[in-house]
């Protein structure tokens, strides 16, 4: 067996990678960069050898580097994890010659089906259906431009060696299918060292369903069901789960039974993925066969209980795999949601900085049988770093039937508290919640599709309001009674805490009166004969053990758990709870009276400014001072977290003064150019 490996990797993969191995007595390595020299990954292995500068292209995707770690380390075998060196068939024979155990497929198998051009042709040559495309390689733009013309739009530019996202790019038109092509050749080397390009159909109203596949060098080779990786922004997966909602028995054999073909035609050992875009009609078509782990697999090992990190050790130490293909069951179903370092509320643009507070839900089996996992590379006090990917953990739940899985990740996610940076909470929030999803209707154009103008955080319905303004007045009552002890202990006059208080929400005013129950808890009712809107019953609401500057209420209300997130504001209270964040005022009558004459406060005029988005590096500016410009055209490209972000005008205008010029690292909300 294997006594010591090292974790070619960093972030949440190098910590999963590290709780098997310890699981099974093995000794872990953990390399890093300057910008990691603190990380969660580092502090869990047993031993951490440094290789270079922030960005990866010094240092994780370095092969010497990495080399040089095994040699000094001792270590008689390798884990890549995901990206980086993951799928370079290079980096394998590298191994190889060492004597050096590599936790993965042969480079053989790597070079035949991670180069994505080479993977079409083999899957075609096996027979597996494939989507229309251009597999030779491409020159140039006014090449694309033709290629894609005669695929006929709309197309996919992607990268050969790409993964996660990066290189991706779909083209509409000419225009688009020529930046798009000098776009994705771009991520393309900087990501992966390799910028050759391909292009195919792009198949509307797709769903993206993965088969995982399991293989020994025995000859063994097994599927382990399906996962449905559907929502997704920039082609980046964010919410997967297993099995599929859409799937048969039928297709699910099928699609099962030509991954494993496919696997077995290239000799595949290991842990691996099949991808296929699945149409209306559960036609399938295969996209790219994944030689690694993937990021989702969580998911897989909830549902059929199988480590599939332990495997790949096993696999690589030559063991048979010990697992037929009719010991494979699916159990119950599985929710993953990616928590990334990002901010909906700016098209999902990346953030970075320090988590001042990190505190995720509790792992383990709840008393209702549910399952809440959290695969995480982070903790509380530790940065977001601009040079690698943003995502910050892989929260997953389990439960017998779907609609029980969505409702155990909605829970889970009231209960993860994320601060210090921009994130997509919320945003998963809103989706656990969304009827479309709940339903199993959904494609890879779901987010583009209910939220195409971007995600705008959700408005409450009117119960769900009312049972916040029912929250807000007890958290309310709480603090001020909680100061007037404070003040009570200086001084013998205690102010009384009144019944009456108007809750306003965006001008909104909901007159309340609340009485204790003598139980800890609280009765929120309408104050009679107010003008405002009125409670459309009383609620009983319950705090549980909550305390001003607790940032978390484990309530209740009418016997209804409800997990909200509280931040103090000058006036009230700011909740947060299922992707909906309101402000809720809590004011005496008297002051609701004078906030009525209040003027509502303009913010600033930036409708004449191009604003960086998100903090990154600018990589060109496209125009010029004094030029017009019209509505759609590219003014900017700004690099954040390995992806290109180009930034186009909104309408026509003319070109003032430009503040920023390539090579500038700038702050979000720093000015870029300026308009007349």
């Amino acid at each position: 067996m294997i006594k010591k490996i090292l974790i070619a990797n960093r972030g949440e993969i190098a910590c999963r990678v590290i709780k098997t191995a310890r699981k099974m007595g093995i000794q872990t390595v953990a390399v890093y960069s300057d910008a990691d020299r603190d990380a969660l990954h580092v502090k869990m292995a047993d031993e951490a050898i440094h290789i270079g500068p922030p960005p990866a292209n010094q240092s994780y995707i370095v092969i010497d580097k990495i080399m040089d770690a095994i040699r000094a380390s001792g270590a008689d075998a390798v884990h890549p994890g995901y990206g980086f060196l993951s799928e370079r068939a290079e980096f394998a024979e590298r191994l190889a010659k060492e004597g050096v155990a590599f936790i993965g497929p042969p480079a053989s198998a790597i070079e035949a089906m991670g180069d994505k051009i080479t993977s079409k042709k083999l899957a075609a040559e096996a027979g597996v259906s494939t989507v229309p495309g251009y597999m030779g390689l491409i020159a140039d733009a006014d090449e694309a431009v033709k290629i894609s013309g005669e695929i006929g739009y709309p197309v996919m530019i992607k990268a050969s060696a790409g993964g996660g996202g990066k290189g991706m790019r779909i083209a509409w038109n000419d225009a688009e299918a020529r930046e798009g092509f000098q776009s994705s050749k771009n991520e393309a080397a900087n990501s992966f060292g390799d910028d050759r390009i391909f292009i195919e159909k792009f198949v509307t109203q797709p769903r993206h369903i993965e088969i995982q596949v399991l293989a020994d060098s025995h000859g063994n080779t097994i599927y382990l069901g399906e996962r449905e990786c559907s929502i997704q922004r920039r082609n980046q997966k964010v919410i997967e789960e297993a099995p599929s909602p859409f799937l048969d028995e039928a297709t699910r054999k099928a699609m099962g039974e030509q991954a494993v073909a496919l696997s077995k035609a290239v000799n595949y050992a290991s842990a691996g993925t099949v991808e296929f875009i699945v149409d209306g009609d559960r036609n399938f078509y295969f996209l790219e066969m994944n030689t690694r782990l993937q990021v989702e697999h969580p998911v897989t090992e909830l549902i059929t209980g199988i480590d599939l990190v332990e495997q790949m050790i096993r696999v690589a130490a030559g063991e048979k795999l010990s697992i037929t293909q009719d010991d494979v069951k699916l159990n119950g179903w599985a929710m993953e949601s990616r928590l990334y370092a990002e901010d909906p509320y700016r098209n999902f643009l990346p953030s970075i900085g320090r988590l001042t507070r990190y505190r995720p839900p509790q792992e383990g089996t709840r008393e209702d049988g549910t399952i809440v996992r959290n695969d995480t590379g982070v903790f509380e006090g530790g940065e977001i770093s601009m040079f690698y990917d943003p995502m910050i953990a892989k929260l997953c739940t389990w439960a017998p039937k779907r609609i029980e899985a969505i409702d155990a990740m909605g829970d889970a996610l009231d209960r993860f508290e994320v601060e210090g940076i921009g994130h997509n909470l919320p945003f998963l929030s809103a989706v656990m919640d969304h009827p479309r999803f709940r339903s199993g209707a959904i494609t890879t154009a779901f987010i583009a599709e209910e939220y195409p103008d971007g995600f705008a955080g959700v408005t409450p319905e009117a119960g769900a309001l009312e049972d916040l303004v029912a929250v807000a007045a007890a958290c309310n009552h709480v603090s001020e009674t909680r100061a007037t002890q404070i003040s009570g202990a200086m001084d013998n006059h205690r102010r009384v805490v009144g019944p009456n208080w108007t809750i306003v929400v965006e001008r909104e005013e909901f007159p309340v009166a609340i009485t204790e129950n003598g139980d800890g808890s609280y009765t929120v009712a309408a104050r009679e004969g107010e003008d405002g809107t009125a409670l459309s019953a009383p609620r009983k609401v319950a705090l549980g053990d909550w305390k001003p500057g607790t940032p978390l209420i484990e309530a209740s209300v009418d016997g209804r758990p409800l997990a909200v997130k509280v931040d103090p504001t000058l006036q009230g209270v700011r909740l947060r709870r299922r992707g909906a964040e309101v402000v809720l005022s809590c004011l005496t009558p008297r002051q609701a009276m004078a906030a009525r004459l209040m003027p509502e406060k303009i913010p600033a005029d930036t409708s004449k400014m191009l604003l960086c988005p998100m903090p990154g590096l600018v990589v060109s500016i496209a125009v010029e001072e004094g030029q017009t410009v019209e509505a759609g055209q590219t003014l900017a490209t700004v690099e954040a977290m390995k992806m290109e972000n180009v930034l186009k005008a909104e309408r026509k205008g003319v070109v003032k003064t430009i503040a920023a010029k390539p090579g500038d690292s700038l702050a979000v909300d720093e000015i870029i150019m300026e308009f007349e």
